[in-house]
């Protein structure tokens, strides 16, 4: 059996990476294209004031419009286009954890009962306070980012021949770069399904999900999330949820949770080619997630007992 999810998952990592890479290649071309004309720079400088607040440079802006509408695939292929210091590119990894894929993502909330301003408020916020509190707290990560796995050796270019073979270089990299990591990515995540693993994971998350003000029939739609992210376990999570009779409460604390922290081995992961720290990454997604269920829960509970004494 392992042997077809091997080869199941290395042929849906291609589909993917193929997928995936009609956006990246496109998408770091023109980047690196429009770097050398005065269109980008111009828009640079325009919003560059408000990025400062958030410890970025104004080209900073690129890969975060890039992975709010597109996906984190689109964000990163952003990132590889440009000449960001280190803390640049964890400030923005950091974000576009929080708020990647917004549209599609948050739509996923509603079809379980989540209010969709909840979801957008809820992810905006977390990645603009992370942004700040970041920029506040390290003075360090000044030196340029080297782009780990593999790197396009950056040259001074001119003229139009030049431009267009850089912009091809890096387009190609960043293609091979993603198959690097979601192809055995892709054959993890058949293992898990073809192996009943979830069910197990699950039984595993009931005490947390308790913990953390939700029943234990909850357990199975943060274990999908976690997993497969909001929108690849969308599928999961809403079957879950009504098979399970999960509440309004409880699905709406659970995805407040998993917008801070879903996906947790694919979206830590596909960090690893812009070469920074994602142990870190990944616990600051950790932590603000459980303290800001945490926080929601309570004050739920609160306002619930408040509501409950008012008619007793």
């Amino acid at each position: 059996m392992w042997k077809s999810s091997i080869k199941n998952g290395g042929l849906l990592g291609l589909k993917t990476t193929w997928t995936l890479g009609k956006v990246i290649f496109p998408v770091t071309l023109i980047v690196v294209v429009l770097q050398h004309t005065p269109i980008l720079p111009w828009i640079i400088n325009m919003i560059e004031p408000f990025m400062g607040i958030l410890g970025l440079s104004g080209d900073a802006a690129i890969p975060l419009v890039l992975g709010n509408f597109l996906n984190l695939y689109a964000g990163i292929a952003g990132i590889l286009s440009l000449d960001l210091t280190v803390k640049e590119v964890f400030i923005i990894a950091v974000m576009m954890s929080f708020s990647h894929n917004l549209i599609i993502e948050s739509a996923v909330a509603t079809k379980v009962g989540v209010k969709l301003w909840i979801m957008i408020v809820v992810r905006l916020g977390l990645a603009i306070f992370s942004a700040i509190f970041i920029n506040l707290v390290w003075s360090g990560g000044q030196d340029i980012a080297q782009y780990g796995i593999l790197h396009v050796q950056e040259e001074q270019v001119t003229g139009t021949w030049s431009i267009a073979m850089l912009a091809l270089s890096k387009a190609f990299y960043g293609v091979v770069q993603l198959a690097i990591i979601v192809i055995p990515l892709m054959v993890g995540i058949q293992l898990l399904k073809d192996y009943k693993w979830l069910s197990v994971f699950s039984k595993w998350m009931a005490p947390f999900t308790k913990l953390l003000g939700m029943k234990e029939n909850t357990s199975t739609t943060m274990a999908a999330g976690l997993i497969f992210g909001l929108a690849y376990g969308a599928g999961v999570m809403i079957q879950a949820v009504k098979e399970d009779g999960v509440s309004k409460k409880d699905a709406t604390l659970a995805f407040i949770f998993l917008v801070g922290c879903h996906a947790v081995i694919e979206d830590t992961l596909i960090f690893l080619p812009l070469g920074i720290p994602v142990l870190p990454l990944l616990l600051i997604r950790l932590v603000t997630a459980i303290i800001l269920t945490f926080i929601v829960s309570a004050i739920w509970k609160h306002l619930k007992v408040k509501h409950e004494r008012g008619f007793a």
